[in-house]
């Protein structure tokens, strides 16, 4: 077997797998509130944006933090939304995992 058919192999293993199947039913559930998926947009966009000017600047907008922070804690109120951040950060593990099996498996020709 190839890499590219591993790869394809894992693929597919992925979308078989719990994390991503809870994920996707998640999503596919928040788009059904138009006003709850409006809220998580809105949220993902926020986020997305400090993450940014995080990463530029090196430092926090303590406002957009707070703020984040507050939209936040009134997402996770809604246990439709509290069941997708959840699906949502247990599939990011998922991924994050895999892709430091990868990173470790060839650190020693990229650093």
């Amino acid at each position: 077997m190839n890499v590219y058919d591993i790869a394809n192999d894992l693929a597919q293993q992925i979308k078989k797998s719990e994390e991503y199947v809870n994920y996707k039913m998640a999503r596919e559930t928040i788009k059904l509130n138009s006003k709850l998926s409006e809220k998580i947009k809105n949220f993902d966009q926020l986020r997305y944006q400090t993450q940014i000017e995080v990463m530029q600047t090196g430092k926090n907008d303590e406002e957009k933090v707070k703020k984040m922070q507050d939209l936040y804690v009134e997402l996770i109120q809604d246990d439709i939304a509290k069941k997708y951040f959840e699906a949502e950060m247990k599939f990011n593990i998922l991924l994050a995992d895999v892709n430091k099996i990868i990173g470790d498996a060839v650190k020693d020709v990229i650093q």
